[in-house]
């Protein structure tokens, strides 16, 4: 019998294709929360095997890449960026090939490939991973990187999101302490356009800080604080009538070349007459209660400003797989009936037994079931927002206080970065994690 047989080697297929567990993913997120950053970052490499498919290592290198950048580990977590961002390049040219095992089997059969935003985020905690050792030629490649990146999105996609105005103002004040002014102004133009565009969806507005008239005598320390726990991917499981089924795969265009004719067929013809259980990703918000953080200086508070919502990014960038993620699982649903059809059709066909027909089709059926898996995967290390703060300080050596707001102003923790040094006509950049 050739259905199950078939099937049967689908199952197998999709016994390597894993995603990290919701589990897992809180076990990490509870050591971040108690700012163990060290402690997390082992536990995802402890678990790169268990939990990630060899095929996304790239993602176990994100996860614990951003984690190892939160303890200050930079030169680790950028040979880890690294190995991340070249995995994607040569991701880039195969993908269509896993089109039809993803419409076959389920979405983990595809390697993992980052999210636009997860991709221009690689530039930045690369980039900031040099500048916290003062690297400036490595932050500055970086940025070079990051724009190239952002300009050929802009070109590629038309709609959603197709360019980062936080990841843009940041290359453009790396392209100024460069001395390169033409790119930090087209990179400060971008990044202006696209917090007109994106600011009021993600609730974020284009950085406004005060510049002294005297600052070129002054030494500048930028500030970043990383806040709060992304939004988790989970299995959400729904059932769908044929009439909502018809209906998400006549309007989505989506490449149906994988499929046989007859299940072509059965999509044209209505084959399923009863309802089906489909898997799907949906985000599940995680709780923090520090809302807000201030930079402390001689008793006087510079609050800082949100500049990214990347809650909202994950948000968005799944709300627009969505349609393409229910094409492929309403399509694989009506495939796995097919086989189940043609299975019990060939066993009752060659036994002359019904029962033995229904074992078949049943047997079909359950492997059918079992290789139905939403993809959870994400960078799931990367925090909710980010927050910024530019000051303009005296030559000098300064410890500085940050302090961490929950929502009604009051202070909830605080952070000193010890032994600080300003340099006039330099510029510093510091930052600290919290998900509280």
């Amino acid at each position: 019998m050739k259905a199950p047989v078939y099937w049967l080697g689908l199952v197998l297929c999709c016994s390597a294709c894993t995603a990290p567990s919701l589990r897992y993913k809180n076990e990490v997120n509870k050591l971040v929360v108690a700012e163990q950053f060290t402690q997390a970052a082992q536990q995802v490499e402890k678990h790169r095997r268990k939990s990630y498919a060899k095929k996304d290592f790239a993602l176990a290198y994100l996860d614990e890449a951003a984690l190892l950048h939160d303890a200050g580990q930079t030169t680790q977590s950028d040979a880890l960026l690294a190995l991340a961002q070249a995995r994607t390049e040569e991701l880039y040219t195969k993908r269509v090939g896993a089109e039809t095992a993803r419409l076959l089997v389920n979405d983990l059969t595809a390697a993992y490939y980052p999210a636009p935003y997860e991709q221009a985020l690689t530039y930045f905690y690369r980039a900031m991973n040099f500048l916290e050792r003062q690297d400036w030629a490595g932050a500055a490649v970086e940025a070079r990187r990051a724009a190239f990146y952002l300009d050929h999105l802009r070109g590629e996609k038309q709609h959603g999101y197709n360019d980062d105005p936080f990841v843009q103002y940041f290359t453009a004040l790396i392209f100024e302490a460069i001395h390169q002014p033409d790119d930090a102004r087209i990179s400060r133009t971008n990044a202006l356009n696209a917090y007109a565009k994106w600011g009021s969806d993600w609730k974020i507005s284009a950085p406004v800080f005060s510049i002294p008239e005297n600052a070129n005598e002054l030494g500048e320390v930028i500030i970043f604080h990383y806040n709060g726990l992304l939004p988790l991917k989970k299995t959400q499981t729904m059932q769908l009538a044929w009439s909502r089924m018809h209906g998400i795969l006549a309007t989505y265009n989506e490449d149906r070349s994988a499929l046989t004719p007859q299940v072509q067929n059965a999509l044209n013809a209505g084959f399923m007459g009863n309802s089906i259980t489909v898997a799907y990703p949906v985000l599940e918000k995680q709780s923090y209660y520090i809302t807000s953080s201030a930079i402390e200086i001689n008793g006087e508070q510079y609050p800082l400003q949100k500049v990214t919502n990347l809650a909202a990014l994950s948000k968005q960038d799944l709300d627009e797989k969505m349609p393409g993620i229910l094409f492929r699982v309403v399509a694989r649903g009506v495939a796995k009936q097919v086989a189940a059809a043609q299975a019990r059709q060939l066993a009752t066909g060659s036994s002359k037994d019904d029962t033995m027909g229904d074992v078949a089709g049943w047997f079909v059926q359950v492997l059918g079931a079992a290789t139905e898996r939403a993809d959870t995967r994400q960078w799931f290390t990367l925090p909710a927002e980010i927050h910024m703060q530019r000051l303009f300080l005296p030559p000098s050596v300064q410890n500085i206080k940050m302090l961490f707001k929950d929502g009604n102003g009051n202070i909830v923790g605080e952070h000193i970065f010890e032994n600080v040094t300003i340099e006039r006509g330099k510029r510093v950049f510091l930052h600290y994690r919290t998900a509280r």
